[in-house]
């Protein structure tokens, strides 16, 4: 491993780009984890809306229950099923119950976002080796690695949430992915993902960061859902989104993972004029 010097501005190639999964890599429209929270609290009597499901993506799955909880509409809703709001050993069961549901889910929606895998082979041939950050834990994990392998996506390094003292928007996912795998100086490092989690993950961890739009939780349509949309009305929400990214400090925003191989030789422009994050 190459030691860069502190105190010299790093002027090399990037050397990894650190992925998220559903919405970025697998999962067209971030659908599994929603089905599963609507499911989870459906079990507890109280019905949650996609909007609010999709509210605190990107973060743990913890603590996505625990802002879930937080929120006035399904504090009303849950206080009128048991007569109280929900408190911390609520949110710990319902939690419980959301991993054997998540994992079920995030399976059954695993199928690779167009374009990925010839991303990653381009990024690979330039020698970028690729890094995952995710709000899943370990177990819910363990069923979907294997799945997006079986479909031809295996990163080289998987960090979940569970693996470091906390979630996004912290950057302990992402420091874990550099020692993974040996890379430094971080801002020879590319974080993308579809949150705005994912932006102030990246951001924290001093690496350049990259917004996904149309494939992610922020348009939360499938691809065929996204197709059917009026032109007009999709680039309307689009550039939304991208205004959304922006303003939370992502350095680049793309459509989808097919455009990061172009963003990184951008990058790497830019590091070569001694640029930083």
């Amino acid at each position: 491993m190459e030691i860069h010097s502190r105190g010299r501005r790093y002027r090399g190639p990037v050397r990894a780009v650190i992925l998220d999964w559903a919405g970025t890599a697998v999962d067209y429209g971030c659908v599994g984890p929603v089905a599963a929270f609507i499911e989870a609290f459906r079990t507890r009597w109280v019905e949650v809306t996609v909007e609010e499901a999709r509210a605190p993506m990107g973060l743990s799955k913890m603590e996505h229950v625990r802002a879930m909880l937080r929120m006035e509409s399904i504090t009303e809703k849950w206080e009128d099923v048991y007569g109280a709001p929900p408190g911390d050993l609520d949110a710990e069961n319902l939690y419980r119950s959301i991993e054997p549901v998540m994992g079920y889910a995030v399976t059954m929606h695993s199928d690779l976002i167009p374009g990925l895998t010839d991303a990653v082979e381009t990024l690979r041939k330039a020698g970028i080796k690729i890094g995952s950050t995710t709000g899943y834990s370990y177990s819910m994990m363990q069923a979907l690695v294997p799945a997006a392998r079986e479909r031809g996506y295996e990163p080289d390094s998987v960090v979940c949430a569970s693996d470091v003292p906390a979630g996004r928007p912290y950057p302990w996912m992402c420091y874990l992915n550099a020692i993974h795998l040996e890379v430094y100086p971080l801002e020879a490092c590319v974080k993308v993902g579809d949150t705005l989690m994912d932006i102030e993950e990246g951001l924290n961890a001093g690496m350049w960061t990259i917004g996904v739009t149309r494939t992610g939780n922020e348009l939360g349509l499938t691809e065929q859902e996204a197709a059917a949309l009026d032109p007009e009305d999709l680039n309307n929400r689009l550039s939304e989104i991208q205004r959304r990214f922006i303003a939370a400090g992502a350095h680049f925003v793309v459509e989808g993972i097919w455009e990061v191989p172009a963003v990184v030789r951008e990058i790497e422009d830019l590091l070569d004029r001694g640029e930083k994050p």
